[in-house]
């Protein structure tokens, strides 16, 4: 392997301008003198495009320009010594040491192994100090090397060796975590994931300097480097274990449901560097308020998508990301519009929208209306029932621009957004519906992204985000949405409009059996959102001409309501045969049933998915067929019974509710007591009450559920520590 720095690569003392940008095109131009590049102005303009992201000063007086790129033909490092000294971004001031890191596109991870070592290295004093002290070209060179341990003896190298690059990392005083929390006292703990988008400097450094912060506050500190070198992901233990988790990245956490649940900050990586003591007391002030940040599984499935540090995504995966990015920014105009239109309703009647517009323009509190509906609660109730239910129905207006503006921006960024509400306003314009709107938001996207990609002249990409590729993006989206595209796809949502409204008996049951398995056959996941998704896209189109996309609302939400229901009708019940952790998550699922958050039941099933999971299809199924048979409508996207001024026959929603749960919990019990125990002779020990309690703790086992008795299960479940109000 050829070495990363010579002699000739380190400048001592030298002026090499007043801006950072000025710094890198020399450093750049020596790497490329020694035939190191192909191109200096490339690997110049890539390393100040990674400094325009973030620059990269940290703390000491130290820079480290680096960037990954074609121009390179073998991974450099370049030292200057700067004087005078240049801001880089650093809070405490300019940079006099600066490192260029200089890796090729397809850079070997031995190599990326030892830049990262080296940037972990920068974090020590006495390192630094010394690079400070040298006098000459090739002491810098015996220090650096010396730091990546290829002057080391092998005495030394074994008791210096650093832990592996994208190996978890432990506490400062090296003892694993496993260890560590086997103690009866032991520190508090925090994880933290650090990524930056090359994954060679940010990403280590920020990571030791979390370390060795929770060393000095006395608290266990473990990380995961998601960096080009490689990544260990942490063991879904030691996540379980920590009290808070610290996101110091700059681009998508890899795998970022292991942490759902969890007490959690974000920030970009070089906040882990600057501060790692504040970040760390950040984190576990929100592990200490009750009403602290934490991670949900939907955010946290919405966030787990393709990093820019390496890896690949499927075109499925891809497309599901967007599609579900749109969705999200999407439902809180339908959750407002939605609830405010009901509160029209519940005010001024289920004609409303026969007096709204005239009412809100034509009259005030001063003077109220004089004509209005029959239903309505008087001048008062008509008059604010207008209100509520115009500035609703302009909320919904925007449902479908904005699924389209957050799809692209889910492809292209904040480039994608104006495209992509153009097109999707373009679409409502058609009558192409939701539909038009999600095809149109790709297509804005996938035009935006295309139109990013090119290498656009240095004058020209200060305009390139804010006026040409939205001009170039919303004009070829658009103009195809009105020739082309538009009439068919406006054909098809008519037909599907029609056949969902002629939808009556026995296929609107079956309708509703689909969608509420859905919703519980993976809490949350992937089928949930797409069976969520289906319903909230076409809430807007339900009117009370055409309740049916209101019936679907209905449907969906009361079958999402059942599983966590439940679970926690299931500990009341029979709470022996739960462990200590699930009766406490079985408390708080009941209010997280009623509010229709169905990830109040992962914990139940992370711990025993083949048992609560099929009980919780089959309730859900159940309970989405009963709402659909009895025409059940809900005009609001969420809440649960809190919103029951927007559900129409509520009794009957309670009812399909209650229904639903009653089986589910039945047949989690059953399966919990039949399959572990053996049948009848199971059934009948498990009734036996008038059992000692050493004996009832020997029969369950103490299990969460999840194997047959005799298996030598752990009292606490692994999911304990996933805290149902937390999710």
């Amino acid at each position: 392997m050829t070495s990363l720095i010579t002699t000739d690569l380190v400048v001592l003392d030298a002026d090499q301008g007043t801006a950072s940008s000025a710094v890198i095109r020399a450093l750049a131009a020596t790497i490329a003198e020694q035939g190191r590049a192909n191109s200096a102005d490339g690997l110049a303009d890539a390393a100040i495009a990674r400094e325009e992201k973030t620059p990269t000063g940290v703390p000491g007086g130290i820079a480290i320009p680096h960037a990954r790129t074609e121009a390179v033909t073998e991974p450099s490092l370049a030292m200057a010594r700067l004087n005078p000294p240049v801001d880089f971004g650093a809070k405490d001031g300019p940079a006099d040491l600066v490192f260029m890191i200089a890796a090729p596109e397809g850079a070997g991870k031995d190599h990326l192994k030892l830049l990262s070592k080296l940037a972990r290295s920068l974090v020590k004093k006495d390192f630094v100090a010394s690079l400070r002290a040298a006098t000459t070209e090739q002491e810098v060179v015996d220090l650096v090397e010396t730091a990546l341990g290829l002057r080391e003896t092998p005495e030394e190298q074994t008791s210096t060796e650093a832990a592996p690059t994208g190996a978890p990392t432990t506490g400062a005083a090296g003892a694993p975590t496993e260890s560590a929390s086997s103690s009866t006292d032991h520190p508090r703990r925090v994880v933290a994931v650090t990524a930056c988008p090359t994954g060679i400097a940010h990403t280590y450094m920020a990571a030791d300097a979390l370390v060795q912060a929770g060393a000095d506050m006395g608290i266990d500190v473990v990380t995961e480097t998601q960096g080009s070198s490689g990544t260990t992901p942490l063991d879904q233990s030691v996540i379980d274990a920590a009290d808070a988790v610290v996101f110091a990245v700059d681009v998508d956490v890899r795998d970022k449901p292991r942490f759902a649940g969890k007490p959690y900050v974000q920030v970009p990586v070089k906040a882990g560097i600057d501060d790692p003591q504040g970040l760390i007391r950040k984190a576990l002030a929100e592990a200490d308020a009750p009403n602290g940040r934490r991670l949900t599984a939907a955010h946290a499935a919405d966030d787990s998508s393709e990093t820019q540090s390496g890896s690949r995504e499927s075109i499925g995966a891809h497309l599901k990301r967007v599609l579900l990015t749109g969705v999200s920014y999407m439902i809180p105009f339908v959750a407002a519009g939605g609830l405010l239109m009901a509160l029209g309703f519940l005010l001024g009647g289920f004609d409303i929208p026969d007096y709204a517009e005239d009412i809100v323009l034509g009259n005030s509190l001063w003077n109220l209306p004089t004509e209005y509906g029959d239903l309505a609660l008087g001048p008062v109730g008509a008059y604010l029932g207008a209100v509520a239910f115009q500035i609703g129905n302009l909320s919904m207006s925007f449902l479908v621009a904005a699924l389209a503006g957050y799809i692209a921006y889910g492809i292209a960024d904040r480039p994608g957004i104006a495209p992509g509400f153009t097109v999707g306003a373009v679409a409502v314009l058609m009558g192409a519906g939701f539909i038009g709107g999600i095809i149109g938001g790709l297509l804005a996207g996938y035009i935006a992204h295309w139109i990013g990609s090119f290498a656009a002249p240095r004058w020209l990409r200060g305009l390139m985000p804010v006026v040409i590729i939205p001009l170039v993006a919303s004009l070829v989206s658009s103009g195809l949405m009105f020739m082309v595209l538009g009439g068919p796809i406006s054909a098809l949502t008519k037909g599907l409009d029609s056949w969902l409204s002629s939808m009556t008996g026995t296929a609107a049951v079956v309708l509703g059996l689909i969608l509420g398995a859905m919703m519980a056959v993976d809490l949350g996941g992937p089928v949930n959102k797409v069976a969520y998704s289906f319903a909230v896209a076409g809430l807007a189109a339900g009117s009370v001409d055409n309740p049916v996309p209101w019936e679907i609302m209905a449907t969906v939400m009361a079958a999402g309501m059942v599983p966590p229901l439940a679970m926690a009708l299931a500990t009341a019940v029979r709470p022996r045969i739960f462990s200590q952790a699930e009766k406490e998550n079985g408390k708080a699922a009941w209010l997280l049933g009623a509010a229709f958050i169905s990830e109040g039941a992962i914990p139940f099933a992370a711990s025993d998915p083949l048992r609560v999971i099929p009980a919780s299809v089959v309730g859900a199924g159940v309970t989405g067929g009963m709402t659909m048979a009895f025409s059940v409508t809900s005009q609001a996207p969420h809440g649960g019974v809190f919103v029951f001024f927007a559900i129409d026959s509520f009794l009957l929603f309670l009812l399909s509710v209650v229904v639903g749960t009653i089986i589910s919990a039945v047949l989690v019990l059953a399966l919990k007591i039949l399959v572990r125990k053996g049948g009848a002779a199971g059934l009948a020990e498990a009734a036996d009450r008038s059992a000692p309690a050493t004996t009832a703790a020997a029969s369950t086992g103490s299990t969460t559920g999840s194997g047959s008795a005799g298996e030598g299960q752990q009292a606490e479940p692994v999911s304990s520590n996933a805290d149902a109000t937390r999710v």
